[in-house]
């Protein structure tokens, strides 16, 4: 399988010195800012094998001395490239599991009932199953034993660590309130391992990524100050949406209230994390406070953008006082003064807005986003969702279609799983009703109705797992196909793709395979689109949004010699949660507050996403409602920074594909 290609989308708007730092530049970085070492790399892939790497040299090391090497395992989402990558070394490199001990970092409490969702089953699944480990040297806490007998087996279990000479490497995910294994808010430096309870966020963790209706309420972790107690612990952290929290346990001081910042105290501790998780870090995101730039288009913008932030003023009221201190008085020296600076990045910004996102026929498009010609054009946008496409960008998609261009929608996945049973009881009581007025003699029909009817309302009998996915796409294609209508896309040019990744009927997805990139190739190749629109979240790089991206961006890869690629531009829309920053909007789309209204009926065509949808997140707010705020948000922002006062506004970032 290929390389993740979705990390150059964060790798095209960061300058080469400062993804590649000196070693002056990182001591820098680390003196003024990091509080405990960070090593970036492009993807989750590298940096899961420079760890392997690293894992594979201290297994040898301490069996060449007759030792067993005791390895710390979380069983989290970070560890599932490391874990492959270990399978790998040990089945084609003949890497030995048979003297290493593994300990399980932790545990949800009680599971008598759930063992199939416990973390060790998953530990087993990713790693342990694959090994030559011996099955005595799995070290787990018991999730099945008495409540009154847990606190004598947090003590055995501690006890158990310590007879073994300590871990020798701890690995960690974070979660997003900065806890360490389930070590949340105000757990203390010198806790042991324990008995916990789970506090909300936890427990929707749980039951987004284990399927858990019923997430259990508390958990068995290693303390903290087990955790640090380990000769050394690499914490593992992928996508953008841990970004913040990254920078938070790096840069702030260590606090209770972030337990993740501890890790700065440990004398052999660090960070491997990708680009997208690096992106708050000072010197991912405001390199000019620590050492001297290398400036580009991009830069200087998100330098601008930041110092009106901190001066409070729009982007032409800046002056030569406001660059000197704030640490950008190598831009006065680059531009000769404030002013100068000033008008090229108001420019800049000025020339992203535009009410025509297809590109103005038979206009001067030099500093358009779009070019004028082909008019009309062919436009294809991929959603990875039956719904995305008009959340992250039903005001665009309306535009384009009313602007006489050719638009067609393509829908990765059917977005099954995110219907609620009681979806299907709906629709099946309109069947009911059918068959009463138009089909009382069809008892086909009628013995399929009961069949259902009685497993789904009743719960009795049996159904298929497929028939009932199969129901639960056809909900979600008909919602489409009503917000496709409503936008004005001729149904002819509905495209229902069902990439095989994400049939599976649970949560869990497979991994992207090529039969999933041809699939869409050979839209590409049917369509010979002059515009593609494709979903750029980076957020979570195990998240169906995430893959989706990564089979478009294969695709294009392996088509990027087709002639008819050249003629095409690639724009990236974000979804319901994050806009793209301002300083790399290349395209922004204004909206009306009727516009605005209609987008919001467009998303409301999704009634099986409304309130009952069982993945809304942990924002409370419904899709439309999220969607709203963002985009006024984003028209807000520009406002600030002095351009024209708009309703909404709409983002893309252009993507290029490397040659």
């Amino acid at each position: 399988m290929r390389t993740n290609l979705s990390s150059q989308i964060t790798l095209n708007r960061i300058p080469e010195r400062l993804y590649h730092p000196t070693d002056a530049f990182e001591q820098a970085a680390l003196t003024r800012f990091e509080k405990v070492p960070v090593e970036i790399f492009d993807d989750a892939l590298r940096g899961s094998k420079k760890v392997a790497a690293e894992i594979e040299g201290l297994i040898k090391e301490k069996n060449s001395k007759g030792e067993l090497f005791v390895l710390g395992l979380t069983g989290g989402r970070a560890g599932i490239e490391l874990y492959s990558e270990l399978v790998r070394l040990h089945k084609e490199e003949g890497l030995s599991f048979k003297k290493v001990v593994v300990v399980n970092l932790y545990e949800y409490y009680p599971l008598v009932k759930s063992m199939d969702k416990s973390f060790l089953a998953r530990i087993k699944e990713m790693l342990l199953d694959h090994i030559d480990i011996d099955p005595a040297n799995i070290i787990s806490p018991d999730a099945t034993i008495d409540r009154k007998d847990v606190m004598a087996h947090c003590k055995a279990f501690e006890e158990k660590i310590n007879a073994l000479g300590g871990i020798d490497l701890q690995l960690l995910g974070i979660g997003r309130g900065g806890n360490i294994g389930f070590n949340e808010p105000g757990s203390q430096l010198n806790s042991a391992t324990r008995l916990i309870m789970l506090n909300s966020e936890s427990r929707k963790e749980a039951a987004r990524h284990l399927g858990f209706s019923e997430p259990p309420v508390s958990s068995i972790t290693l303390g903290i100050g087990t955790i640090m107690k380990a000769k050394r612990i690499v914490l593992l952290s992928w996508g953008e949406d841990k970004s913040a929290v990254v920078r938070t346990a790096v840069e702030e001081p260590a606090s209770v209230a972030f337990p993740a910042s501890f890790l700065q105290l440990h004398n052999n501790a660090s960070f491997v994390i990708d680009i997208h998780a690096a992106g708050e870090l000072t010197r991912i995101s405001k390199p000019w406070l620590v050492t001297s730039c290398d400036w580009d288009d991009k830069l200087i913008r998100r330098a601008i953008v930041w110092l009106c932030q901190q001066v409070n003023k729009p982007i032409l009221k800046l002056t030569d006082k406001d660059y000197t201190e704030h640490n950008l008085s190598e831009l006065l020296t680059i531009f000769g003064s404030a002013y100068n600076c000033n008008i090229k990045i108001f420019n800049d910004l000025q020339h992203t807005i535009t009410g025509w996102p297809g590109g103005k026929p038979d206009a001067d498009d030099t500093y358009r986003p779009e070019r004028a010609k082909p008019y009309p054009k062919k436009v294809l946008v991929f959603s990875p969702h039956p719904d995305d496409d008009v959340i992250s960008m039903g005001g665009t998609l309306k535009r384009l279609v009313d602007q006489h261009h050719e638009v067609h929608v393509a829908y990765e996945t059917s977005g099954n799983i995110a219907v609620n049973d009681d979806e299907i009881i709906r629709f099946l009581s309109f069947v009911k009703g059918y068959i009463e007025m138009f089909e009382p003699d069809n008892k086909d029909l009628k013995a399929r109705y009961e069949i259902q009817s009685k497993f789904l309302v009743r719960g009795e009998g049996q159904i298929p797992l497929s028939e009932i996915l199969s129901m639960k796409g056809l909900i979600r294609r008909g919602e489409a196909k009503a917000a496709c209508r409503f936008e004005g896309v001729s149904s002819r040019n509905v495209h229902f793709l069902n990439l095989p990744f994400y049939e599976t009927g649970t949560i869990k997805k497979k991994p992207i395979s090529q039969a999933d990139i041809e699939i869409v190739k050979a839209l590409l190749q049917e369509l010979k689109p002059h515009q593609i629109y494709v979903a750029g979240d980076l957020a979570d790089p195990h998240g169906t949004h995430k893959v989706c991206l990564d089979a478009v961006l294969a695709a294009i890869d392996d088509l990027k010699n087709e002639s008819w690629l050249n003629d095409c531009r690639i724009w990236m829309y974000r979804g319901a949660w994050m806009e793209w920053e301002i300083d790399h909007i290349e395209m922004a789309v204004p909206l009306s507050p009727e516009e605005l209204r209609s987008k919001r009926n467009a998303i409301l065509k999704h009634q099986s996403q409304m309130e009952s949808a069982p993945f809304l997140g942990n924002d409370e707010r419904l899709f439309w409602q999220r969607s709203e705020e963002r985009n006024r948000a984003t028209a807000a922002f520009y406002n600030e920074l002095g351009l024209a006062a708009y309703e909404a506004i709409e983002a893309f970032v252009r993507y290029i594909p490397i040659q």
